[in-house]
């Protein structure tokens, strides 16, 4: 009777848990960003423009105080065919994220680069607006999307790419941000060589200060791996 019981009861526990996904975070934004897209997609041209103005992490919405867009801006693709297109290759980045950092890390790690990045360039564009660099109609630039967290994520990474591939990883995808600047010479493309080089930061922090990952790859990752560099490339040269 004893060991029916305990059959019985680990019957429930994995019937219980079954459908909870081993990546929780990357689920519940993927979500949330699909909702988002779905509902703007339905809204007239002049109502995008205006949602993606008011969601914008632009100078004039900062420096109103607006400090709610740092959030908002990450829910919000402005063109809604490349919506569709990068979520997929999102997913994989964020899932291989989570998978190898775990869920807190990895939304402290996507948030670093957003934020950072983001006040970042804002600064950058202040103290260029003031000194006459550049005209004032870049305070009310549109701002907004998953690039600069997701070109994080992936100079974190450099944390768990086999070791005799770190280097060829971080000067790789520093070359091609690098080339992305110089190519599109717009202060977004700053952004994404400045969220790459703070999850960089962050990944060679924790190859200081944590236990080596000596996990090989599994298929699935590797093929989530190949899926973010995909992203990667076309955020950084698309």
């Amino acid at each position: 009777m004893a060991v029916a019981t305990i059959a019985d009861d680990r019957t429930t526990v994995v019937a219980s848990r079954w459908w909870r996904p081993r990546v929780p975070a990357t689920v519940g934004y993927l979500v949330v960003l699909v909702a988002v897209t779905s509902v703007f997609s339905a809204l007239s041209d002049s109502a995008q423009s205006k949602v993606v103005l008011h969601a914008s992490t632009n100078l004039h919405n900062l420096l109103q105080g607006r400090v709610v867009t740092l959030l908002s801006s990450a829910l919000v693709i402005g063109d809604v065919g490349t919506a569709w297109l990068i979520m997929p290759l999102l997913a994989s980045l964020l899932a291989l994220a989570e998978l190898r950092f775990g869920a807190l890390h990895m939304v402290r790690v996507f948030l670093a680069g957003h934020i950072g990045a983001t006040l970042l360039v804002a600064a950058g564009l202040w103290v260029a607006v003031e000194f006459d660099w550049l005209p004032a109609s870049v305070r009310w630039s549109e701002d907004v999307g998953v690039s600069y967290g997701a070109m994080a994520l992936i100079g974190a990474l450099v944390f768990v790419v086999p070791g005799r591939l770190r280097i060829a990883w971080a000067v790789g995808w520093f070359a091609a941000a690098i080339g992305g600047v110089l190519l599109g010479q717009s202060f977004t493309n700053v952004g994404h060589l400045v969220a790459f080089c703070i999850g960089s930061a962050v990944g060679y922090g924790m190859i200081r200060t944590k236990v080596p990952v000596t996990r090989q790859f599994t298929r699935v990752e590797r093929a989530l791996l190949a899926t973010s560099a995909i992203l990667a490339a076309a955020i950084l040269l698309g």
